[in-house]
């Protein structure tokens, strides 16, 4: 007998429903009385997966059916495939509703600080079965990983997106962006603190195909000033707020981030032509998978309580 001959069709699930069946009720009758069959329907069920296997699995004794050497054989991969399908019927049910499964959020600089950790925590309290994947890049690196399902979402600022068909943008809040620098910067004690006076000192700018590196720059442009000549490009977090906050150098940063370090402080300059909205870029074919929604409600619900909205 081939192994291929058990995947022609001819075996049927309830080949292997019957065979454990009797295995465990040790005979045909008690089994057809658990699986609420006739027993003539058992036993030609039982004639027939033997016919395809070309072994006898049983023999009858006085104690009723016992498994051949075959029998036991097949008993055991049966009721391993059982407990696969039921395994995979309860995964099926758990991502249905949410209760296991995986989202995948690309994260931008605004919102990655305080709403997307807040989001996470809520998310795992009601659901810890969800893993949850955080990747952090520039919005045009992850758009063509959003589109391909990659990842599920993506978190930050709302960039532009009139020439990226197939998106969907949701905006969660509004947030002002500010200037900061390290509580003890020298620039603190300037009179009168103007943009001009900050390009003396070095500067973390994000990358130049974000928005916010372009609303910097048109910002400079307007007051005739040029790009600060010490600079550094980054989009971390955690690495704009070190060398924010163990070096002279300036940032661009959102209010929440910037609110969020007691070593680090907006300056007195305000930058009211730049502000951000954040939110979620979603595809706008795909439907989000239950473990996504859950993740979205639970950005929208932290994203409401953070501004008090």
């Amino acid at each position: 007998m081939r192994a291929i001959d058990l995947l022609n069709g001819r075996l049927k699930l309830r080949h292997l429903v019957l065979v454990a069946a009797i295995a465990d009720h040790g005979s045909v009758l008690r089994a057809a009385e658990h699986l609420h069959l006739a027993q003539p329907a058992v036993t030609r069920s039982l004639r027939e997966v033997e016919h395809i296997l070309g072994v006898e699995l049983f023999t009858r004794g006085p104690r009723g059916m016992t498994p051949t050497l075959f029998g036991e054989a097949f008993v055991e991969h049966a009721r391993a495939v059982l407990a696969e399908l039921r395994r995979a019927g309860e995964r099926i049910t758990g991502l249905a509703d949410g209760q296991v499964g995986t989202v995948t959020i690309g994260t931008l600089l605004a919102g990655s600080n305080v709403l997307l950790p807040r989001a996470i925590a809520a998310l795992k309290r009601e659901r810890p079965g969800i893993t949850v994947i955080v990747q952090e890049a520039t919005f045009d690196a992850q758009v063509p990983r959003l589109l391909d399902g990659e990842i599920d979402m993506v978190l930050g600022r709302l960039n532009p997106i009139d020439d990226q068909r197939g998106l969907r943008q949701i905006v969660l809040y509004g947030e002002p962006v500010r200037l900061v620098a390290r509580a003890g910067h020298p620039a603190r004690d300037r009179a009168g603190l103007t943009l001009a006076d900050l390009l003396d000192y070095p500067w973390v700018l994000p990358l130049q195909q974000t928005a916010l590196r372009s609303e910097l720059e048109r910002m400079f442009r307007d007051r005739g000033l040029p790009l600060p000549s010490d600079l550094v490009e980054c989009t971390s977090v955690l690495t704009v707020r070190t060398l924010v906050r163990d070096t002279d150098m300036i940032a661009a940063l959102p209010d929440l981030v910037a609110r969020t370090d007691a070593e680090v402080a907006p300056l007195p300059l305000p930058l009211d032509p730049v502000r951000r909205q954040v939110g979620v870029t979603i595809p706008d074919r795909r439907p989000l998978t239950p473990s996504a929604r859950l993740m979205l409600d639970h950005l929208r619900t932290q994203a409401a309580e953070i501004t008090g909205s």
